[in-house]
């Protein structure tokens, strides 16, 4: 994997953390050629890409947006168990 692609893990937009006052939500994002793509790290199944860095964070927050207000019927979430 070459720099241009390297996954890059963000830590704006964590339902569990504040950055500014403002909910946030962690996503992971890379770029591919001239497209930046991502997903919210609680929910993997919804991937979105933009133009740029801060159109891909603009698509991100219309899916937090959906899916926490009820408008994605049976989302699937990602969640941490503990075994011991």
């Amino acid at each position: 994997m070459n720099k241009k692609t390297a996954r890059r893990p963000a830590s704006l937009i964590s339902a569990r953390g504040r950055q500014g006052g403002y909910p946030t939500a962690k996503y992971i994002y890379w770029q591919e050629d001239d497209v930046w793509l991502g997903y919210l790290a609680d929910y993997p199944d919804y991937m979105t890409q933009g133009r740029s860095e801060d159109e891909l964070q603009e698509n991100l927050r219309d899916i937090y947006c959906d899916i926490t207000q009820g408008h994605v019927p049976a989302a699937r979430r990602m969640a941490e168990l503990r075994v011991s």
